[in-house]
């Protein structure tokens, strides 16, 4: 006979209500020592949601049994409000005929010949580190991804009054969704107010951006061979190519997922090194030799170190920290019955992090990623995984590899004496990540 999942009540949820609005992670962690590695959370007097830091549970729903678990309504439906219906917010039929049709613009073949275009951007935003000087590195990474999302997708036709609104308009829409997440509870004062119609009318003026650089660069007769010219060019099976809506509704996700992640990934990694200095002097060793290589694919090749270095850093604070499903129909999981329409969240944060699997799980060690197996098991998911893996994972990893190793080889990163502070929104988000750049030619 199936086992009940454990439950924690609606009133321990109201009671925690503020401190979930600022942190969401402490009140799982204490409800996963307490009740195990799965448990349900009743949210409102008819809804509940299955929190999970199961690693085979994950395993089964997001591979094995992928096809029975779809994305929930938090991004099908919450999300897709603010970006449309991309390939990161579809589902079913549609999501598969955008994967098909996207997936070429992503091998890697393609993303060599963007590689000089994302180099140069990467030298020139981190050019704007001042030396010896204690500050918050995270809007230098935060604007280094972004315009590299920029330079990929549009090349240099675009002005910095659009990226700059652009940026501006995906950071608001976000804070408004997380509160609408967590304060569900307040949606009527939402609407009411009028703030979630302002988000709503900030997205649409985003597309309306993006809608005038596709006229330009259509216009232009230019090819750049970037990712526009890669998503303009995709045809279907029956040849013909994304609507406008479509198109738009991609380059949304793209900036979204593209530059998010990756700003936090790299200034969680810089605050991560603040505090080894002779990882330091490894990952610089490396990259002074990998300078030989002129091709830049075969240089991120042999910066096999800086590799391993960023993936115990996803390890340890993975940007995409919970992955949501919902049950398409009734499923079984060990002796535990998954009814239709469960709402689940593993809990990526807490799989990183369990004992179980993991040696000294709190300890930054990236001579445990020597083992190139461990990337694909099924404790690790800085990207997800099964078959709605992030698309750019290839892309984000060459541009983080890139900037860790132009960053290490130009500075010594010295930490101020304080731990380190998240953020836990739509992605896990540095807080105050305050350092200073010591010049290595100054020494």
């Amino acid at each position: 006979m199936a086992k009940p999942f454990p439950k924690v009540s609606m009133i321990q949820f109201l009671r925690s209500a503020l401190s979930i609005l600022k942190n969401p992670l402490p009140f799982h962690k204490r409800n996963f020592e307490a009740k195990g590695d799965t448990f349900q959370l009743k949210i409102g007097f008819s809804r509940s949601v299955l929190f999970s830091r199961d690693a085979r549970f994950a395993q089964h729903a997001l591979q094995k049994n992928q096809k029975n678990y779809q994305k929930s309504p938090i991004q099908t439906k919450d999300l897709a409000k603010y970006v449309g219906r991309g390939l990161l917010t579809a589902n079913g039929e549609h999501w598969a005929k955008q994967r098909k049709l996207i997936q070429p613009a992503f091998h890697k073949k393609n993303l060599h010949g963007l590689l000089h275009k994302v180099d140069e951007v990467i030298q020139k935003e981190l050019s704007k580190i001042e030396p010896e000087k204690t500050f918050d590195i995270f809007p230098v990474f935060n604007d280094l991804a972004f315009n590299t999302v920029v330079q990929a997708l549009f090349s240099n036709v675009i002005d910095q009054q659009d990226i700059n609104r652009l940026q501006n308009i995906t950071e608001r829409n976000q804070r408004m969704m997380v509160k609408e997440l967590r304060q569900p509870y307040l949606n009527w004062w939402f609407h009411l107010s009028g703030a979630l119609k302002k988000a709503l009318n900030e997205s649409l003026e985003a597309r309306q951006i993006l809608s005038k650089l596709i006229d330009a660069r259509i216009a232009s007769e230019t090819r750049h061979d970037d990712l526009l010219d890669m998503l303009l060019d995709a045809r279907y099976e029956d040849d013909t190519a994304m609507s406008r809506e479509q198109l738009i509704d991609e380059i949304l996700i793209l900036f979204i997922a593209g530059h998010e992640t990756t700003s936090n990934a790299l200034t969680f990694t810089a605050a991560l090194l603040a505090r080894d200095p002779k990882i330091q002097e490894k990952l610089c060793a490396e990259a002074l030799q990998a300078q030989q290589e002129s091709d830049l694919l075969d240089k991120i090749k042999k910066l096999t170190y800086t590799n391993q270095v960023i993936n115990e850093a996803m390890r340890l604070y993975p940007p995409a920290y919970f992955i949501d499903r919902i049950s398409i129909e009734n499923d079984q999981y060990d002796e535990f019955k998954i009814e239709a329409g469960t709402n689940i969240l593993f809990s990526i944060f807490e799989i990183h992090r369990h004992t179980d699997f993991w040696e000294r799980p709190n300890t930054f060690n990236p001579d445990r990623f020597a083992d190139d197996s461990l990337k694909y098991s099924p404790y690790y998911y800085p990207f997800g995984a099964g078959p709605r893996m992030c698309i750019g994972n290839n892309f984000a990893m060459y541009e983080m590899v890139l900037a860790v190793s132009q960053v290490i080889c130009k500075f010594k990163i010295q930490e101020e004496a304080s731990p380190i502070a998240i953020n836990p929104l739509i992605t896990l988000k540095p807080k105050d990540v305050l350092l200073t750049f010591i010049p290595r030619d100054r020494e």
